[in-house]
């Protein structure tokens, strides 16, 4: 008996079950091993003894439960494998796109020089100004090139349609806008002659604009170079007087040319002819020319001179292209919003009269005269032209304060109070 280790105990199929609903199914027995309690015969080896049964084995097996749904992008077809991109696998490199082609120095010359010839024609003005622009965007401007973009620049100045004009005014502002870029590549005397222009191209067309924060800033920038030129000289008056007349002149002996054109050409080969019958006069040495031909009262100019010169020019340009950014201006008066920056600038162009020439402080004065009467006018109460000035509610109080409304519209409709009397 002391060889029985499980004797005496209830076998494991006799445990009580759980009560639940479902019927119950048998559960098969456990196969044990059969022990003998004979004394003849062998104690069992460790390896024969019975292993206990797990609580998992004797749990109900867990019906199949049913497949998941198959997803659609499971269906889809994979996608084939692209070729590798070998600018993308490199780090630190961007996929660009080449949009200027490089050019030698001889076809930006003759870019150049087409776009001169071109942009002369407002009609293709337009398209010329903007091959402008993109030479300089692209740095094709330099020291050895300057002297051709200016003449596009020049061209584009000389052009008979005026820098205010509506039909090249934004094409003439971004042309002279992005040659500021260039500035460095010019010369001193082109560097004076691009900064009169940027004067005329850009400033006045900026007083055209519709933008008060604009105007307001433009007219500030009139006024300092207006303070930044030198006071004018009796040199500068006489000088100025001198190209008037000399202007006065050149026009009346061309219109006496266009006269004598079809006069004068037989006359003077027949007056050659008389002179050097024998055609001797193209070997005689240059020593020899007649005295009449030379030209009188020039002298050879020194660079000091030449600088002097250059300098008066520069200040005459400037200051009329003062002028005509004042005359601009004046003509917007009508514009409300503008008035008092108008009247700002006229009154700061008056007290710096000084700083112009004869005729141009003529100018300044009527301009001044004109923009002072229509600012009393404003405090009148009246407008440029002379009528009350009013706003929108006092003109439409003036309109009805004689009208007859009721509110009512078949009760006293005539305004003679007679629905008092029927209201009682």
């Amino acid at each position: 008996m002391a060889d029985d280790l499980f004797g005496g105990l209830p076998p494991p199929s006799s445990a009580n079950p759980l009560p639940s609903s479902e019927p119950q199914q048998p559960k098969p027995k456990p196969k044990f091993a059969a022990f003998t309690t004979d004394s003849s015969s062998s104690t069992p080896s460790p390896a024969e003894a019975p292993q206990p049964v797990l609580k998992s084995a004797l749990k109900k097996p867990k019906q199949p439960s049913e497949p998941n749904p198959v997803l659609k992008s499971a269906l889809k077809r994979p996608k084939e494998p692209s070729e590798p991109n070998p600018e993308a696998t490199v780090p630190g490199k961007k996929l660009r796109f080449k949009t200027t082609t490089d050019a030698s120095e001889q076809q930006v010359i003759e870019a150049m020089q087409k776009i001169a010839s071109h942009i002369k024609n407002s009609t293709k003005f337009g398209k010329a100004s903007k091959l402008a622009i993109q030479l300089i965007q692209a740095g094709s401007v330099k020291a050895e090139t300057s002297d051709y973009f200016f003449s596009i620049l020049e061209a584009a100045m000389t052009s008979s349609t005026s820098c205010t004009d509506p039909s090249i005014r934004a094409d003439i502002h971004a042309l002279f806008s992005t040659a500021q870029d260039a500035y460095e590549c010019l010369n001193k005397k082109q560097k004076n002659q691009l900064t009169t222009w940027m004067i005329r191209a850009v400033v006045a067309n900026d007083l055209l604009t519709d933008d008060s924060f604009l105007f307001s800033k433009t007219a500030r920038q009139v006024q300092e170079a207006i303070s930044n030129l030198p006071v004018a000289t009796e040199d500068d008056d006489r000088d100025e007087s001198a190209v008037l007349e000399e202007e006065t002149k050149t026009t009346d002996e061309d219109n006496l040319m266009k006269k004598d054109m079809t006069s004068e050409i037989p006359d003077e080969e027949n007056n050659e002819e008389e002179s050097d019958p024998f055609g001797l006069d193209a070997f005689l040495p240059p020593s020899s020319v007649k005295k009449g031909d030379r030209v009188k009262g020039k002298k050879v100019a020194t660079p000091k001179d030449r600088e002097e010169e250059e300098t008066k020019r520069f200040l005459k340009s400037q200051r009329e292209a003062l002028v005509l950014c004042l005359e601009i201006a004046a003509r917007r008066y009508k514009t409300p919003w503008c008035q008092t920056v108008i009247d700002i600038l006229a009154k700061h162009a008056f007290d710096n009269i000084r700083r112009f020439t004869s005729k141009q402080r003529n100018a300044i004065e009527k301009l001044w005269a004109s923009i002072r009467e229509q600012h009393n006018r404003r405090k009148q109460g009246k407008t440029v032209t002379g009528k009350l000035d009013v706003n929108g509610f006092e003109w439409l109080q003036e309109k009805y304060a004689n009208e007859k409304i009721s509110i009512r519209h078949s009760v006293g409709g005539s305004g003679d109070r007679k629905t008092e009397m029927w209201l009682g």
